[in-house]
């Protein structure tokens, strides 16, 4: 029986990665990297948090990465929230009828402790998860290692193997599996338009069923017995 949804953010609850991958291709091939596309980037990357990032672009560099790196990146990513961000089509309704059955939520986002709070407030979702949203910040691996999963599960109250995750990230599948929780997969984020069958098949390869395209049905998914 289902207690607890985990849901990571950006790509499953609001339409992000175009806008960071994007941008995060642009802040590497700036330093040097002239082979980072947003495609690249979010095959290697997708929901991994940016301090692996960095060490993978110092490695590339032979170089330490400057200091602003990242503080650039996130500043010019929220300076583009609050016109451009969009909630995924259906979530809200989702949430609602999650919280109607007394199922807990809370997000475990690769994002910082700052991006969240910003996506959240500039989207209109944090009145879902005051107090149970969780960032990589607070762990000390970020996916694919569990931590941040059972962090999010110990604060909702909630044995891991209750809980089901729902992710666009092969490394989000592979740490809530670890954690001991089901994973259900989404690939209906725009960033997915020209590989979805393929992210499809790598995210149930990962250990991830079902996996959806949209919103419809997802209540079921996530709720069914496993």
């Amino acid at each position: 029986m289902t207690r607890a949804v985990i849901f990571d953010l950006d790509g499953v609850l609001v339409d992000s990665e175009p806008l960071s991958l994007g941008l995060l291709a642009e802040e590497m091939r700036a330093l040097g990297i002239a082979d980072a596309t947003p495609g690249e980037v979010g095959r290697q990357f997708l929901g991994v948090a940016l301090p692996v990032i960095r060490a993978y672009v110092a490695d590339r560099l032979g170089r330490p990465v400057p200091d602003a790196f990242v503080e650039r990146f996130e500043d010019r990513l929220l300076a583009l929230y609050p016109e451009r961000l969009r909630v995924i089509d259906g979530v809200p309704d989702l949430l609602d009828r999650l919280q109607a059955a007394g199922i807990g939520m809370a997000i475990a986002t690769g994002g910082s402790l700052r991006r969240m709070g910003e996506t959240l407030r500039v989207s209109g979702l944090e009145r879902w998860f005051q107090g149970r949203a969780f960032s990589a910040d607070q762990v000390a691996q970020g996916k694919p290692a569990p931590d941040l999963f059972l962090l999010a599960a110990d604060r909702l109250g909630v044995a891991p193997a209750d809980c089901v995750v729902l992710e666009d990230s092969p490394h989000g599948v592979t740490g809530a599996l670890r954690a001991r929780a089901r994973a259900v997969g989404f690939v209906g984020g725009t960033h997915l338009a020209l590989r979805r069958e393929d992210h499809a098949a790598l995210l149930r390869a990962k250990g991830a069923a079902p996996v959806l395209d949209d919103m419809t049905g997802m209540f079921a998914a996530l709720t069914a017995a496993a």
